[in-house]
């Protein structure tokens, strides 16, 4: 800090050159008191309210030069000194009230904080309350008394937060998609579970994402694949996959990954008038019968070797071509009876076995559920075609046979690939 001793007892024309001498120069007063003087002995000593146009000009910029004032400030300045005859400070306005409570009390109330690891705000009281009334402390005298309301500004004062910090986890932002709850499908197809399947990762990058839908009464499945789970791959996949159930869908049920919990896919579900629920917080079973077939038929049948997202494409032939009709027409799957034991607790047995297209025919009145353009018969032809396809390519005995998808589709793996998609085809006499 330099210090400019008898600056304000110069002449204008020294005061002319020093500006013209200084224009690269900045200098900032100390405080506002001492600014405040300075400002006043400078007027005073060349007699500002007689002097000329000019030279008042040439004391405000010498002012503004000095001091770090702003042209305004300089001009209220000499403003003030115009009209009474000196610069000084303006009173503040604002009432100021007496502080009631010290900042030892802040500090106290800190302390009781500190050893009780932060209660609510009754809690805190009533422990104030307590070591004044009845262990007779005179520190707690004022706190004794003090509200719920003020309790809490104290603790957001600066000496408190000298004295103890208190942070809190972050809060989660609910994302207003979809409603938190378990579908209840109530003896009626329609009510999806869907999920995303990961094939790895590999050197060049991460493999292709299986998108496994299925649904929970019938258990009817439709499993595709895509190069990357971006809105612009999967909002046509979605799509297709709603297309491929031969009922009309109700409810679209996921996890609360942002792939399916994101505004592009809720416009489509509003606008096919599909309902949207996702999965509740520590309710493992709310998505669980889609992670058990993720387990039964993708892995199963693809494996868990990294797959180039190239092979999406011919993966998607071989979904549709065969597996997905396998899992419809002629894979069962066990149905749950839910029974209340002596303790009333829920049993589920898995003693009856049905493929989907069974399950969907034992509803009652089948072909008030499917969508238009879709009939039973047509539904049973499909059945028939694929199972009498199925046997002339197996062996009457019921020998196993096994369909390698990559020669079937043609895939192309390249030499970190090497991976083969097997399916298990029974003919007549077969035992599952």
């Amino acid at each position: 800090m330099i210090s400019v001793l008898g600056a304000e007892k110069l002449s204008l024309v020294e005061i002319e050159a020093f500006l013209a001498a200084s224009e690269s120069v900045r200098f900032v007063g100390c405080g506002r008191t001492e600014i405040y003087g300075w400002v006043e002995r400078l007027l005073c000593h060349h007699e500002y309210p007689l002097q000329g146009r000019r030279s008042k000009g040439l004391l405000r910029a010498y002012v503004e030069c000095m001091t770090g004032l702003s042209r305004a400030q300089s001009t209220r300045l000499i403003g003030s000194y115009v009209r009474i005859g000196r610069v000084a400070v303006k009173p503040s306005g604002r009432p100021r009230y007496q502080r009631h409570y010290t900042p030892a009390d802040i500090e106290l109330l800190a302390a009781v904080d500190e050893a009780h690891e932060r209660l609510s705000g009754p809690a805190t009281r009533h422990i104030l309350k307590r070591e004044f009334e009845i262990y007779g402390k005179p520190e707690f005298q004022r706190l004794a008394a003090l509200s719920n309301g003020h309790l809490y500004n104290l603790r957001h004062s600066p000496r408190y937060g000298l004295r103890l910090r208190h942070f809190e986890k972050t809060r989660p932002t609910a994302i207003q998609i979809g409603e938190r709850k378990k579908p209840a499908p109530n003896g009626q197809p329609g009510f999806l579970r869907i999920d995303t399947v990961h094939q790895g990762d590999g050197p060049e990058g991460k493999g292709i994402y299986h998108i496994n839908a299925v649904d929970e009464l019938t258990q009817w499945e439709v499993v595709l694949a895509t190069p990357r789970i971006s809105e612009a791959w999967l909002m046509p996949l979605l799509e297709n996959i709603l297309q491929q159930f031969p009922f009309v869908i109700l409810n679209f049920h996921s996890d609360n990954g942002s792939e399916f919990i994101n505004k592009t896919v809720a416009e489509l579900l509003e606008k096919l008038l599909i309902e949207q629920t996702k999965s509740r917080s520590r309710r493992s079973g709310d998505n669980g019968l889609v992670e058990t077939k993720n387990a039964a038929i993708v892995r199963k049948h693809i494996g868990w070797g990294h797959i180039a997202p190239a092979q999406a494409a011919p993966l998607n032939q071989f979904y549709t071509g065969f597996l997905n009709p396998y899992v419809h027409y002629h894979r069962p799957s066990a149905q749950a009876e839910v029974r209340i034991d002596a303790k009333g607790r829920k049993r589920r047995l898995y003693k009856l076995w049905r493929t989907p297209l069974e399950m969907l025919l034992a509803l009652d009145r089948p072909q008030q559920f499917l969508r238009p353009g879709f009939s039973i018969a047509a539904l049973k032809r499909v059945g028939r075609v694929d199972q009498r396809h199925r046997s002339r390519t197996t062996h009457a005995t019921g020998q196993k046979h096994h369909v390698r998808a990559d020669k079937k589709i043609g895939l192309n793996h390249g030499p970190q690939c090497n991976w083969t998609v097997e399916m298990t085809v029974y003919g007549k006499g077969g035992n599952r």
